[in-house]
């Protein structure tokens, strides 16, 4: 091992730089601990490439650049632990942390800045019948880095195959777009949650949505009965027509009847002319023409007819 690594590695232990990452929302505040082992004259901050601050040990002076930036030794006294602390974080601010004690090899921490946007459900709440999809919108806006966004049903986490989002950039910051799907069963608050790394609690909206109870669908029960209905009326139908035809057929007189009925008819045609002609033969009846000996020992003036009554 060269002597240069020794040395690099002894100095490495003798001061020591925590946290090594921090993540905070903008306009919070971080703190950064330099503990220094043995003697020290001068430390210096720099954030972002420019040194920010100065600790002068001999004069117990400090020596910051603007009122964003402060330092203190640490609350047990001892100006071996010297605290940095950057107010009021602006994202300018990400990037390397360095601090660098006179004699010592500088160490960097990395600081990363979130930005909290804004959290909102459109619509309002809603009302669905029992059965129909709902659909929910969620919107985030201004925030960096990308938020993670989930949604709670009655403060049950939703499975995310129910919802989908989108993201896109407006400048430095990030807008995401998140739609739910759920079929409404019962009254229920749906929440949209919006969280960084930074965040201890996320930022939410919710909503409520209210379920009434689906009408009787008459549809239904009109189609059936219409159905029963039509096919009753079609078997009535069907059944008439039998009866009307075996009537029919009833009455339907065959030949052979037909014939005999003719016959039957003539005779009685024949009979009845022949009644009508056969009569009664009046004995008294002569015609006035006959000779004078037929009127002898008669009394004068009467004459003896002969005629036919027919009846």
């Amino acid at each position: 091992m060269s002597i240069c690594s020794l040395q690099c590695r002894v100095v490495s232990q003798k001061l020591q730089l925590e946290p090594l990452n921090s993540t905070v929302l903008q306009d919070s505040d971080v703190q950064f601990n330099a503990t220094i082992q043995g003697d020290w004259e001068v430390t210096t901050w720099n954030v972002g490439g420019i040194q920010v601050l100065t600790v002068v040990n001999s004069l117990d002076s400090i020596i910051p650049s603007s009122d964003r930036f402060s330092a203190r030794f640490c609350l047990n006294g001892s100006k071996g632990c010297v605290e940095f602390t950057i107010h009021n974080v602006s994202r300018t601010d990400a990037g390397d942390i360095v601090c660098t004690v006179q004699g010592y090899q500088p160490l960097k921490a990395q600081l990363y800045v979130q930005e909290r946007g804004t959290v909102s459900i459109l619509g309002g709440d809603v009302t669905k019948m029992q059965g129909e999809q709902a659909e929910f919108e969620c919107l985030t806006t201004a925030w960096f880095p990308t938020p993670t966004i989930s949604w709670t049903q009655n403060d049950q986490t939703v499975d995310s195959s129910l919802y989908n989002t989108t993201s896109l950039t407006d400048g430095d910051s990030f807008n995401s777009t998140t739609i739910l799907k759920l079929t409404a069963v019962s009254n229920t608050r749906v929440k949209c949650l919006a969280t960084l790394s930074a965040l201890a609690t996320p930022q939410s909206s919710s909503v409520y949505m209210v379920v009434v109870p689906k009408p009787t669908d008459w549809t239904v029960l009109i189609a059936v009965v219409v159905s029963f209905g039509s096919c009753a009326l079609l078997v009535l139908l069907i059944i008439g027509i039998i009866f009307c035809y075996k009537r029919r057929k009833e009455k339907e007189p065959n030949y052979q009847d037909e014939m005999r009925k003719v016959k039957t008819q003539s005779q009685l045609s024949v009979i009845n002319t022949a009644e009508q002609v056969t009569g009664q033969v009046n004995e008294t009846y002569e015609p006035e023409n006959q000779s004078n000996h037929t009127n002898v020992g008669l009394k004068p003036g009467f004459v003896k007819h002969r005629h036919v009554t027919i009846v």
